[in-house]
C-alpha cells in the first residue's frame, strides 16, 4: 500500500511517497520526497512519544549520523540525509528539492537493547512494496463490474493481517468516533470472531485460499481451550486479555472522548459468535480447505456448551452495554451453529451426535419464530418481547433460518424499510428506543445497508438492489479516498498509474 500526495506550490511540484513495506524483522515507514518542477523549500518535523504520548524518548545522534530516539524497551531509528536537529521537544530539518531530485527518510522501530539496524537503500523498501502488491493482486479474481472495489477490499484485508499469526484485525484505528464528540469511540485493534465467515468467504471467493488458511488456523488456535472461556474477540496473535481502560490525557478525534485502549466487550457472551465460528470452518471445508481434525474437536466442545447457554440472555451483536437481554439475531446464530454443524457430518462425514443436534436445532427455531416475531406489527424484533427493530434481522435469510420467499421474512423487510431506512443507509437500531448504556446517536453502518441490498436480491426485487449496492460502493469508494480538513491536493488517478493510490 503506497500513498503518494502532490503539493503544488508557487516555487513548483513535489510528490510525497509514503509506504510501510511488507514486514521482516522490523516495522518501517519510508517516505520519499520527489521533485517534479521548479524547486520547493521544505521542512520535515517529527514529534515521537511512547506509551500513548506519555514518554519523551531520549534523542542522541549515532555514528552513521542517524537519529536515535528510545524510552524503556522501545526504539525509534530516523536515517535520513537532510541534516536533522532538535527544536523545542521535536526533530526538525530544512531542505530543498528539485525537479529530478529525491529525498528519503525511513524511521523503524526496534528493541531498544538490540544493536540498530543496518541503513539501506530506501529504493529498495518501494521497490519491494510495489512488486509484493502487484504479485499478491495479480492473484484475485474479476468479479464483473465490482472487480476494482472488491480488489481494493481485499487489499485492505490483506493490509490488516498480521503475516506470523494470520489474524486479521478489525481496524487499525482506535477511539475513532462515530459522531464528532459523541462517546461510542472504541479499539479495534483486534480480531473478532465474528468477522471470520465473512473474511473467509471474501478471500476463498476471490481465490486466495492461503491466507484464508492462515485465518482458519488462527481461529483455531484463539478459541482452542474450555469451551466456557470462549470470547468474542482476540488479540491479532490470540491473547485473551484485552482490558479496557481510558487515555484522560489525549485529546481524543477532534474533542471526541473517552480515548480507550483495550475492549471490554470481551468479556460479554454474545451466543452469535458460536453460530459464526461453525458457519466459517463449515465454509472453509466446503470452500475446498482440508479438513482440520483439531478444529472439528473444538467445534464439537463448543456445540456441547452451547447446549447449556443459548437460552440464556446475551449483549448481542451489537456489543451494547445496557445489560444483557434475549436478542433475537444470537438465537438465530446458535441455531447456525447446530445447523452448520449436522451439515458438515452429512456432507462431510465429520461424526458427532446429529440427532441431539438436530433436536437442539428444531427448538431454537420453534423458540425465535414464537417469541422473536411480533404477530401484531408482522416484523421479528430485536429483542423477545420488545418492539425495537434491528438490521441484523435483514440476515434471516442469508442466514439460512427462514426462506426469502417466507411471508415474516418480506414483512420484517418492509418493517425495517420504514423504521431503521434514513437518508439512503439502515441504522442498525434506534439508539434512543433501545438502551445499549450510551447516550443517543450514532454514525451509520454500512454493511446494515449492504445487507438490505443482499435481502432485495434474495427476494426479486433486483433493480432496487442494484442501486443500493451501487449507491453505497461509490459512497465507500469516495470516502475512503476523500481525507478530510487537508490542505494538500491528492495525485489524481491518472497521475498515479504505476502506483495504487491507497488510503
Amino acid at each position: 500500500m503506497i500513498l503518494e500526495t502532490t503539493f503544488t506550490t508557487d516555487q513548483g511540484r513535489v510528490r510525497l511517497i509514503d509506504l510501510m513495506p511488507p514486514k521482516t524483522d522490523l516495522s518501517k515507514v519510508v517516505r520519499i520526497v520527489e521533485g517534479l518542477e521548479g524547486e520547493v523549500e521544505m521542512r520535515s518535523e517529527l514529534v515521537a512519544r511512547f506509551d500513548y504520548g506519555t514518554s519523551v524518548p531520549w534523542v542522541s545522534r549515532l555514528e552513521d549520523d542517524a537519529v536515535s530516539m528510545v524510552a524503556g524497551a522501545s526504539m525509534l531509528l530516523l536515517r535520513t540525509a537532510v541534516p536533522m536537529r532538535g527544536e523545542a521537544m521535536k526533530t526538525v530539518g530544512s531542505f530543498s528539492v528539485a525537479r529530478g531530485e529525491t529525498v528519503a527518510f525511513v524511521l523503524s522501530h526496534q528493541i531498544s537493547y538490540q544493536d540498530p539496524a543496518a541503513p539501506e537503500d530506501p529504493a529498495s523498501p518501494l521497490k519491494q512494496a510495489e512488486d509484493f502488491w502487484r504479485d499478491w493482486s495479480s492473484r484475485c479474481k474479476t468479479a464483473g463490474p465490482y472487480s476494482e472495489a472488491v480488489q481494493r477490499s481485499l487489499i485492505i484485508l490483506k493490509a490488516l493481517t498480521f503475516g506470523p499469526s494470520g489474524g486479521i484485525v478489525a481496524a487499525a484505528t482506535t477511539s475513532l468516533p462515530e459522531q464528532i464528540g459523541g462517546p461510542r469511540n472504541w479499539d479495534y485493534r483486534f480480531c473478532w470472531v465474528r468477522d471470520a465467515t465473512l473474511t473467509l468467504l471474501a478471500l476463498m471467493g476471490a481465490g486466495f485460499f492461503d491466507e484464508a488458511r492462515a485465518w482458519r488456523d488462527w481461529l483455531v488456535r484463539a478459541v482452542a481451550g474450555s469451551p466456557q472461556q470462549l470470547q468474542i474477540m482476540y488479540a491479532v496473535t490470540g491473547e485473551r486479555r484485552l482490558t479496557e481502560w481510558e487515555v484522560p490525557w489525549l485529546p481524543g478525534y477532534e474533542g471526541s472522548k473517552p480515548v480507550r485502549i483495550g475492549n471490554a466487550a470481551h468479556t460479554q457472551l454474545q451466543l452469535d459468535v458460536y453460530g459464526e465460528l461453525m458457519d466459517a470452518l463449515y465454509q472453509a471445508h466446503r470452500g475446498g480447505l482440508r479438513e482440520n481434525k483439531r478444529a472439528w474437536a473444538v467445534q464439537c466442545a463448543l456445540l456441547d456448551h452451547l447446549k447449556s447457554i443459548w437460552s440464556k440472555p446475551d449483549e448481542g451483536m451489537w456489543e451494547v452495554r445496557g445489560g444483557a437481554k434475549h436478542f433475537t439475531y444470537s438465537k438465530i446464530m446458535a441455531w447456525v451453529a447446530y445447523d452448520r454443524a449436522i451439515k458438515s457430518a452429512a456432507e462431510f462425514g465429520m461424526k458427532g451426535p446429529v440427532e441431539e443436534w438436530e433436536a437442539q436445532r428444531a427448538a431454537i427455531h420453534e423458540e425465535v419464530c414464537r417469541q422473536g416475531y411480533d404477530e401484531e406489527r408482522k416484523t421479528f424484533v430485536q429483542v423477545y418481547g420488545e418492539p425495537q427493530l434491528d438490521a441484523s434481522l435483514l440476515l434471516i435469510p442469508a442466514v439460512g433460518f427462514l426462506s426469502p420467499e417466507d411471508p415474516r421474512v418480506i414483512s420484517t423487510i418492509q418493517a425495517i424499510e420504514r423504521e431503521l431506512l434514513q437518508d439512503g443507509f439502515v441504522r442498525r437500531y434506534d439508539t434512543g428506543a433501545t438502551k445499549d448504556g450510551l447516550p443517543p446517536g450514532e454514525g451509520m453502518f454500512l454493511a446494515c445497508s449492504f445487507w438490505l441490498a443482499d435481502d432485495y436480491h434474495l427476494i426479486g426485487r433486483d433493480a432496487e438492489a442494484k442501486e443500493l449496492f451501487g449507491g453505497f460502493s461509490r459512497f465507500a469508494m469516495t470516502s475512503a479516498c476523500s481525507p478530510k480538513n487537508t490542505t494538500f491536493r491528492a495525485a489524481a488517478w491518472s497521475e498515479t498509474s504505476r502506483r495504487p493510490f491507497l488510503t
